[in-house]
């Protein structure tokens, strides 16, 4: 059984982040400064409930380990540098970028709020480092709400949209850029 299998089940139906999202979500795990142990998060995949919503415990089970191997495979590879976007994450002509990659920069998002005061207090306001870490995650927002990125690109007299895929095509070296940055800074703490 595949993650897509599990969050298909309809019990699950709109209980869980999508695929994409967790996806993306399990990235920011991975990338976290300080390494948060899976039970302080695993939660926040079906909302925050302390009660997981799967009815088979099997499913349960195979779910939990599909997530840890995802971050089991995610972090050594931020950290050394060959992570790449999840292959249903692609860019789109017509959209900019497709619907898996804005819930992957979606999931992403919401995951970095966990580790926002890690990230804050190794680096920042005013750092050079802070500007990376803004960076990556204007990019990511780029990258989540095109529509919103266009239109102010276009109040500010830019066109852009080549701009989506370079951002696009860099975010892998961005995030294991950032995550490298932010293992080294919470060692040298």
């Amino acid at each position: 059984m595949t993650l897509k299998d599990i969050l298909a089940q309809p019990e699950l139906d709109g209980k869980l982040l999508n695929q994409a999202q967790t996806q993306g979500f399990i990235a920011s795990m991975a990338s976290a400064p300080n390494l948060l142990p899976p039970e302080e998060w695993l939660a926040f995949l079906w909302g925050g409930e302390e009660t997981a919503p799967f009815t088979n415990a099997d499913h349960f089970e195979q779910y939990i380990d599909m997530i840890i191997a995802m971050w089991n495979e995610y972090r050594p590879a931020l950290l050394d540098g060959t992570w790449a976007w999840p292959q249903e994450c692609q860019l789109d002509e017509e959209d900019i970028v497709n619907e898996a990659t804005r819930f992957f920069c979606e999931g992403f998002l919401q995951g970095w709020q966990l580790s926002r005061d890690d990230w804050e207090t190794l680096m920042p306001e005013d750092s050079e480092d802070n500007a990376l870490l803004g960076g990556v995650l204007l990019s990511l927002s780029m990258l989540y709400d095109t529509e919103t990125s266009i239109a102010t690109l276009q109040q500010q007299g830019m066109e852009g949209l080549e701009q989506f895929e370079e951002i696009f095509n860099a975010m892998p070296v961005m995030l294991c850029g950032i995550t490298q940055k932010g293992a080294v800074l919470a060692e040298n703490q």
